[in-house]
């Protein structure tokens, strides 16, 4: 079955914005635990929304909720100047577009930060739903953000593709029961995602055409 219906992850699939989410994360962990855990620590939950990776340091309502704030303040404060589109990733969603596929977003960012990398990257108009992890109860690798998405375009699961970058977007993706297509354009590579077998490899953004006749 042709695909018609193409949902999308935000940060390192759409826009690089990798380096700000480390630099939010140490700061983070210097103003709370005095500390500054190597990267890779962090990089495992991308893709989770904020409160599941700080569960990981505290069982503490109070504290997670703080860590989160210290952590949005300064990812907004340092946001536009280090936040960028990925290089072809505009052009090729403006060929699925022309193509008049349907388009959603799925993020684990709350809506009002996904929005303004959006903004950001000239891609504001391009989605006709917007699932943040603030609209939902269970996020990524959980099937209910894929699932809330298709509700919302009211589209099938068949003919439907989840493209993304990380473990949790594949996960999400199979558990939907679309199809799936692993970006290599963002912080992980093929080593880091091949046991999870996604349906398509993306080498490039312009890989996305080839998806669509």
């Amino acid at each position: 079955m042709a695909l018609s219906t193409f949902l999308f992850d935000l940060d390192g699939t759409l826009i690089d914005s990798i380096e700000l989410i480390l630099r939010s994360y140490r700061h983070t962990m210097r103003a709370h635990r005095g500390l500054e855990p190597p990267d890779e620590v962090w990089m495992k939950g991308l893709g989770t929304p904020l409160w599941v990776q700080f569960r990981d340091w505290t069982d503490d309502p109070a504290e997670i909720e703080a860590m989160v704030a210290t952590y949005r303040a300064y990812n907004l404060e340092h946001h536009d100047a280090l936040v960028r589109p990925y290089e072809g990733v505009v052009a090729a969603v403006q060929t699925l577009q022309r193509k008049g596929k349907t388009l959603g977003l799925v993020t684990s960012k709350m809506r009002s930060g996904a929005l303004r990398g959006l903004r950001l990257a000239g891609l504001e108009d391009a989605f006709t739903a917007i699932v943040g992890a603030d609209e939902v109860t269970h996020p990524k690798p959980h099937p209910e953000p894929v699932l809330k998405a298709l509700e919302l375009l009211d589209a099938p699961a068949t003919g439907a593709v989840f493209i993304g970058d990380s473990r949790h977007d594949i996960a999400c993706g199979r558990a939907a029961g679309v199809k799936t297509a692993a970006v290599l354009w963002g912080p992980f590579g093929r080593s880091d995602l091949e046991d999870l077998h996604p349906d398509y490899w993306l080498e490039r953004p312009e890989d996305l055409t080839l998806l669509t006749p």
